[in-house]
């Protein structure tokens, strides 16, 4: 039995998640999916100062308030910024990062440090057509279904701009086990396969999943059994 912890993607929420939680219990893992300041159920928080240094704090606050020990940290997206953060803050608490088609942050590194040029573009232009300090979501994957597709577009919600232009702050190099899982569908379209380039290089544990970039959501049974795989023993 493990103890997991979530950092989740950006515009999401531990809504997201609720397919793993019965597989999660039924492998016997305790599952914790904290959701950001301004978000999902945390909507009522959202303010144009929220940024990475919040969501951190979120996940790190959970933590600690449950005291919690030996975690596996899964940092999803947006999450492994997070999750780099929370690991570095709360590094004698956590075992183990596996990232789920994740950046990986280097200290001093912004999300949009890793983005190409229309890919920051497109989040200028969603912030400027919208109330102007947050981004809209990005589109949902093709081979989401049309009943998962109206739930996430129905919950999703924008996100303050500075959360992906803060860059991370880490006291010391992460060097805990990590793991990475890059979701192959639609994988040339999408920026993960330079960390993913990364983990193997530096001889990370290192897995690929036949689904889209939100397995929780249309492959949550893969998904499950690949975190089985990607667990320390």
């Amino acid at each position: 039995m493990a103890t997991i912890v979530l950092a989740h993607g950006a515009w999401s929420a531990a809504w997201a998640w609720k397919k793993m939680r019965p597989l999660m219990a039924a492998s016997g893992h305790q599952f914790y999916a904290p959701t950001y300041t301004g978000l999902g159920e945390r909507a009522h928080l959202a303010r144009p100062e929220n940024d990475l240094e919040t969501h951190i704090q979120d996940v790190v606050g959970v933590i600690k308030f449950e005291d919690l020990r030996d975690i596996v940290l899964i940092g999803h997206s947006y999450g492994g910024m997070v999750a780099t953060g929370v690991a570095d803050r709360a590094r004698e608490r956590v075992a183990q990062i596996i990232y789920l088609d994740a950046f990986v942050p280097e200290e001093g590194q912004a999300l949009v440090d890793f983005l190409p040029q229309q890919d920051r573009q497109r989040m200028l232009d969603s912030v400027k057509a919208g109330d102007g300090w947050r981004v809209a979501p990005n589109p949902i994957p093709p081979d989401t279904s049309d009943e998962d597709s109206a739930w996430i577009a129905r919950l999703r919600m924008p996100q303050s701009v500075r959360s992906f232009e803060q860059p991370i702050r880490l006291h010391a190099k992460v060097t805990l086990p990590r793991a990475y899982v890059q979701c192959m569908r639609y994988a040339d379209k999408s920026p993960f396969g330079q960390f993913a380039a990364r983990a193997r290089a530096e001889r990370w544990p290192c897995y690929e999943l036949d689904a889209s970039h939100s397995p929780n959501v249309t492959a949550p049974d893969a998904l499950m059994e690949m975190l089985q795989r990607t667990l320390l023993k």
